[in-house]
């Protein structure tokens, strides 16, 4: 056996292994899974706009007029524009003076955190951050300080001892894990105090929270208390692609020092289209997001019946915690065959001990289906060998798998940059 073949064979037998799944036809809140039909209660599609008519028929203009493609980066071959009308409108409804796009909410929290952070300062990070603000500390070759899972504590104590050298603050918004909302207020309070920018991942919570979807930014009344907020295009708006709202200083700074940007082939007019659709549908129908709330609400309500314990989610993310991965896999294989796919999360996408079945829900269920869903996932449990009684809530999951860690009051070392991968769950796959 070869050496790549033994590290599968390990994965497998860890019961960390992964493939992908056919899927036929577009991502609506029921598809065709390698030839079954299922209910689909693990897409980032949360309004269900990936296939709505006026998204699919702008997609399908943009690529007559503009083609396919942009061809190069936006600094070598222009900005087209169909790419500066998203960004305005972007920029008007986040309410901020400007915007910019990125290929993918990858690039961007690639491209912000590095530029917006140097060698000999230091960035403090939730230790639930995506996979991407991760990489992005690693790449800044800043100082990482890794705070405790919405620990202001904590993350004060870290700023205390920077002594001064604090770049940023860089936090989910809704964590993609979790479903639970970061204390923004709390922190923006503590850069402002304390001197330091702070970003906002809102990739789960624009088009889900806030007024008119808006985000949790908006939520929390923290209009220009943000410096830099940072969203796809490819989860609630239904298309590809991700932005940056900000000011036009930082703006002009990300265009001349986020490598992700300067150096990627600007996002696709069809994709740039098709998320100006979706803007143009949530701006006219903000009753999706009433929906998704209530969607979001009804199954949680539903889970609770079951007997699974799923405190800590506040939003349309509803984490099951099972703990092991082993078993997260056959119950979700379990709810499968019973015609619901919801997908099994494993480490390295969460910390050891904590793998769960991570439900998302959408604006286009009903309520009879999510209903349904609590409780075949209840079934597929007690079939996998788990009581759903048994779950454990978010907050004592996390924990957990932090329990050999020191309290929050403790004092925690900086992390170096290179090593910042340690106390940091590595989001991103299933």
């Amino acid at each position: 056996m070869s050496d790549i073949g033994a590290r599968l064979a390990e994965l497998e037998q860890l019961g960390l292994y992964r493939r992908t799944r056919l899927v036929s036809g577009p991502q609506g809140a029921n598809v065709v899974l390698d030839g079954q039909p299922v209910l689909l209660l693990c897409s980032n599609n949360y309004l269900g706009l990936a296939d709505h008519p006026c998204v699919q028929e702008a997609a399908a203009d943009a690529a007559l007029r503009w083609g396919a493609g942009a061809g190069s980066s936006r600094l070598v071959s222009g900005t087209m524009t169909i790419h500066r009308r998203l960004e305005q409108r972007l920029a008007a409804f986040k309410g901020t003076p400007a915007a910019l796009l990125f290929g993918s909410g990858y690039l961007a929290n690639l491209g912000v955190v590095g530029a917006l952070s140097r060698a000999g300062e230091v960035v403090f990070s939730d230790e639930l951050n995506h996979a991407s603000i991760i990489d992005g500390c690693r790449l800044s070759r800043a100082d990482t300080f890794v705070y405790g899972h919405n620990d202001v504590e904590h993350l004060a104590w870290g700023l205390a001892q920077a002594q001064g050298r604090g770049s940023l603050i860089v936090t989910e918004s809704v964590f993609s894990m979790d479903g639970d909302v970061a204390p923004l207020a709390e922190i923006a309070e503590l850069a402002r105090r304390n001197g330091v920018r702070v970003v906002v991942d809102e990739a789960h919570a624009m088009g889900c929270l806030g007024p008119g979807g808006r985000g949790a930014v908006a939520e929390a009344q923290l209009d220009g208390a943000v410096d830099v907020v940072i969203g796809t295009l490819g989860k609630a708006l239904g298309s590809y692609g991700a932005y940056v709202a900000c000011d036009e200083e930082v703006a002009a700074l990300l265009t001349n020092s986020a490598r992700s940007f300067i150096f990627s082939t600007a996002p696709p007019p069809p994709a740039v289209a098709g998320a100006l659709a979706a803007l143009e549908v949530l701006e006219q129908q903000p009753q999706l997001v009433d929906r998704l709330r209530s969607n979001a609400e009804t199954l949680r309500a539903e889970l609770a019946r079951e007997g699974f314990d799923i405190a800590g989610s506040s939003t349309q993310i509803v984490p099951i915690i099972v703990g092991d991965a082993g078993t997260a896999m056959r119950v979700c294989e379990a709810a499968l065959e019973r015609g619901v796919f919801a997908q099994a999360i494993r480490p390295p996408t969460v910390p050891d001990s904590t793998s769960r079945l991570r439900l998302a829900v959408m604006a286009t269920h009903t309520a009879d289906e999510l209903r349904e869903a609590a409780r075949v996932l209840g079934r597929a449990a007690l079939q996998a060998g788990f009581r759903p009684a048994t779950a454990m809530p978010v907050a004592v999951a996390q924990a957990g798998a932090h329990a050999g860690a020191p309290a929050a009051s403790e004092p925690r070392p900086h992390a170096a940059a290179a090593a910042v991968s340690a106390p940091h769950a590595q989001a991103g796959a299933a």
